[in-house]
């Protein structure tokens, strides 16, 4: 069955079937600060959710057989621009990300990079697309027949592969712990970790996202904000705050405000409503 279950928007639930949205969780935020100056939402509801889920579909393809997946670097930053930037200027050899239509995947592009991890939020499920796989290319996808998520097993499969250097992002603290295990076992192997989609976690979460990556994203995220605050070595961005956790993460996000020619400057934030 064609199936994907996304949360995005608020971490709102989305169920898209065969290309269509066919079921709407509740936001469980009010109001995004990044909707509301790329899209004009002054206030989340369902049918919004729907509304820009359906853009998404016709726009750029997403969960369907026309994906897109290459996207250029608009100058911007985020976690998928960071990503970019790191494959761009050889500071990493692959980033373990996860796609629609494919699940856990092996991406060295810079534009696919980008493309696939700007454009979709958390995605908590998925089902193959074979348009999608065979862009991708089998052999850099970690479970062609089922397209699971699993991004451990994504960092054997790009060891197996031989890369030394690789990016991989996480939703979870557990899956910090364990990466951060293999990687004490492989003496070759270097590991850097990012945080994405934490809207919702918990305490004890957020204490281990600190503990093991190197790059945490707020989103709307209440108890990230707070331990930011205290134990980040370096913080940028007013509304969506990245944290840098690691003398790597510092040096990852510098590299790419160098890039893009930005400072990191303070302004007033703006953040979602209410941070959960």
């Amino acid at each position: 069955m064609d199936e994907h279950v996304i949360e995005a928007m608020g971490k709102t639930k989305i169920l898209i079937r065969n290309g269509k949205v066919v079921e709407v969780d509740d936001p469980k935020i009010d109001y995004c600060p990044l909707f509301h100056k790329k899209r004009g939402i002054e206030k989340l509801n369902k049918d919004v959710v729907k509304e820009n889920m359906e853009f998404r579909i016709a726009d750029f393809g997403m969960c369907s057989p026309n994906r897109q997946l290459d996207m250029k670097d608009f100058l911007s930053f985020g976690i998928s621009e960071i990503l970019s930037t790191l494959l761009d200027e050889k500071v990493i050899d692959v980033v373990v990300m996860v796609c629609e239509g494919c699940g856990t995947v092996l991406i060295t592009e810079p534009s696919k990079a980008q493309g696939i991890g700007g454009r979709v939020s958390g995605l908590v499920k998925t089902s193959p697309i074979p348009e999608i796989i065979e862009e991708i290319s089998q052999e850099n996808i970690l479970d062609v027949e089922n397209a699971s998520i699993n991004q451990y097993k994504g960092v054997e499969l790009a060891m197996d592969k031989g890369y030394k250097n690789i990016a991989v992002t996480i939703a979870c603290g557990n899956d910090g712990e364990k990466l951060r295990n293999l990687e004490k076992d492989n003496s070759d192997l270097n590991l850097y970790l990012f945080s994405v989609h934490s809207t919702g976690m918990d305490h004890d979460e957020v204490e281990d996202i600190f503990k093991y990556c190197d790059i945490v994203t707020a989103c709307a995220s209440k108890y990230i904000r707070d331990t930011g605050s205290k134990k980040a070595c370096l913080e940028v961005g007013n509304s969506i705050p990245i944290f840098a956790t690691s003398e790597n993460g510092e040096k990852f996000i510098e590299m790419r405000l160098n890039k893009i020619g930005k400072k990191n400057k303070k302004g007033e934030p703006n953040p979602p409503k209410p941070l959960i």
